[in-house]
């Protein structure tokens, strides 16, 4: 699994540069907000007038690319994008930096030929001058493309990790990328597989995995004589998703409950709610976490902004380190199966299955799996006698007063979605300005337009190293679609595999092995389109194995050498890798046997679809 954690930004010298810095955060940071309004005023106007603003729908898809691409170039300011933490295992010394070279200098080359594959397209699209809405034109709107990789590439050679001399070898990465794009007869057919051996090299030892799916797109379209630019329509055409900027707008909306005390009050209300009984603390972090994930979609952000919260609780009521250090770094992924979660609506964008199908499908798995967790912390607390919350409803009444705001998002939200009121992008806009309103108007949380600023630039930080990802992993699936890759496999497994049965165990430990190599995102474009004709062969219901691929993955960010909770949790709790895996590896068991309850029980994820009608 990839994995990235914070890293210090390097020391801003130039006034030059900070003005750029300050250029990027504000423009993102309006892009983002235009994201966050035009949908609520679709929503008033919708109900007030019968009719929305014109070209709002198109505007908020082109919004998108300027906040995945800023947020891209953002993240690799921060040194925050996301890649195999496999280089760490070397020791330090000559072969890390040697390592740590080889990954900025592939970096390096792809970012640039990326950029010039962005170039290209803008070029080609302002000949066509085909207009987004009121005049404005796709041109336009792409240049953000070009602008965005070229600071990547650069910021990839002068990253703070680098000694001069290393910087001067990515340098000529990045040019050697640029001459390969521009001089396309110079790329050999028998460059192929010695380049993409060097890339599957370079991801091990820290390349960005947007540089390594982007480098494979890349090369292999080379190979056949296509541009770079092949890769940049895909990614153009996935930025314009009608559903995609739900992704960005429920991330804000996990990142503004993350700031100030919304965590600790809903801690609060579990705690006192469920707190009595034993292992009722443990329960409650599992629940906390789950709640947490299905809004900002990524562990990342829960284990990093929670952990330091919910380890003291658990130390405090008598809970082993070992085991609350596993069960912090496993509950960092709950929640990814429970609507409205950013997996569950990227899969139904790949697959083309209907999300509100999948938000319901994935209901009874994903309280399978709490229920999984909560039951081993009961274990533990049965066992080791850990301390446990008095119940009082005075008590308990009054944290749920307290918190009464953010108990009632996940209402707010599934109702105006359920209830026909919003679009998903329109609910994730709504869910944004509730988590919005709580904060800066109800608790006065977020006080200042300063910390206001930066949870908007951090929330973009995030949005944009994942959506650069998703951008050439889906121009990387357009070769493999197009070398008809589904249709080998297809055949490769009619002729080896009859059984429904056997596919499913299969298909399981494949997935798993898919999830802890690659984050959630990237897996859903490059593997989805491969697994979902065979599910079709086999009739295996769309949904179930939507929620089948999404529990796969889930536990895919536990399982070692390189799952990315790990690292994670390794650096939240500042504690070393192996001893986090040791920890983890009791629920990595115990969610392992709720992934194949899952897998072989299809009723868990069609009972309530025939509830709904669905089926």
């Amino acid at each position: 699994m990839s994995g990235a954690v914070p890293a210090e930004a390097g020391p801003v010298r130039s006034p030059a540069i900070r003005a750029l810095y300050h250029l990027e955060d504000a423009l993102a940071g309006v892009a983002l907000a235009l994201m966050f309004v035009l949908p609520l005023a679709e929503i008033v106007l919708r109900r007030a007038a019968g009719t929305g603003i014109p070209g709002s729908i198109p505007f908020v898809q082109h919004l998108v690319l300027w906040v995945g691409f800023l947020g891209a170039a953002m993240a690799a300011r921060e040194g925050t994008m996301l890649a195999l933490a496999t280089g760490t295992f070397l020791p330090p010394g000559p072969a890390r930096d040697w390592a740590a070279t080889l990954a900025a200098t592939v970096a390096a080359a792809v970012s640039m030929m990326l950029a010039v594959g962005a170039y290209e397209l803008v070029l080609s699209e302002r000949v066509a001058g085909t207009v987004i809405a009121a005049g404005i034109t796709t041109w336009m709107a792409q240049t953000v493309l070009p602008f965005a990789f070229t600071l990547v590439a650069l910021r990839t050679v002068w990253t703070p990790n680098l000694n001069a001399i290393q910087r001067v070898i990515a340098f000529c990465g990045l040019a050697v990328g640029a001459w390969l794009v521009w001089n396309p007869a110079a790329f050999a057919p028998g460059l192929l597989w010695p380049l993409a051996a060097l890339i599957v090299v370079a991801a091990a030892c820290g390349t960005p995995i947007f540089a390594v799916l982007g480098g494979l797109a890349i090369v292999f379209f080379l190979a056949d004589g296509v541009g770079p630019s092949a890769v940049l329509i895909e990614t153009y055409q996935l930025a314009v998703k009608p559903t995609l900027a739900s992704i960005p707008l429920f991330t804000l909306c996990g990142f503004l409950l993350a700031e100030g005390k919304a965590p600790e009050r809903l801690l609060n209300v579990f705690r006192a709610w469920f707190g009595w009984f034993p292992g009722g603390t443990a329960v409650v972090c599992a629940m906390l976490s789950a709640f947490f994930t299905v809004f900002t979609g990524g562990s990342g952000v829960t284990i990093l902004a929670l952990g330091g919260l919910l380890l003291p609780a658990l130390l405090k009521d008598g809970y082993r380190e070992k085991f609350s250090v596993g069960l912090l770094t496993a509950s960092g992924s709950l929640g990814l199966l429970l609507p409205p979660s950013l997996p569950l609506i990227l899969y139904a964008i790949v697959a083309q299955v209907p999300v509100e199908d999948l938000f319901i499908g994935g209901i009874l798995p994903g309280i399978l799996l709490l229920g999984l967790t909560a039951a081993w912390g009961v274990r533990e607390g049965v066992v080791y006698g850990a301390g446990r919350t008095q119940f009082s409803m005075s008590a308990a009444m009054g944290a749920l007063w307290e918190g009464k705001w953010e108990v009632a998002l996940p209402i707010v939200v599934l109702v105006a979605l359920f209830g026909g009121f919003a679009t998903i992008v329109e609910a994730a806009a709504l869910a944004a300005l509730y988590a919005f309103c709580i904060q800066v108007f109800v608790h006065r949380d977020v006080r200042s337009f300063d910390t206001l600023r930066r949870v908007f630039a951090e929330c973009v930080a995030t949005v944009g190293g994942v959506l650069v990802i998703l951008g050439v992993a889906v121009g990387l699936t357009s070769y493999l679609i197009g070398a008809d890759v589904p249709g080998r496999l297809l055949e490769w497994t009619q002729a080896y595999i009859s059984s429904p049965m056997v596919f499913l165990l299969m298909l399981n430990l494949f997935l798993l092995v898919v999830g802890c190599l690659m984050d959630i995102y990237s897996a859903t474009f490059v593997v989805v389109p491969l697994i979902v004709p065979l599910g079709q062969h086999f009739g295996i219901h769309p949904v179930h194995l939507g929620i089948i691929f999404v529990a796969n993955l889930e536990l895919g960010y536990l399982t070692p050498p390189v799952g990315m909770n790990l690292f994670l949790a390794s650096y939240r709790f500042k504690k070393p890798l192996l001893e986090v895996t040791a920890a983890a590896l009791p629920m990595l068991g115990v969610l392992g046997l709720g992934v194949l309850l899952i897998t072989y029980l299809p009723w868990m994820t069609t009972a309530l679809l025939a509830v709904f009608g669905k089926t």
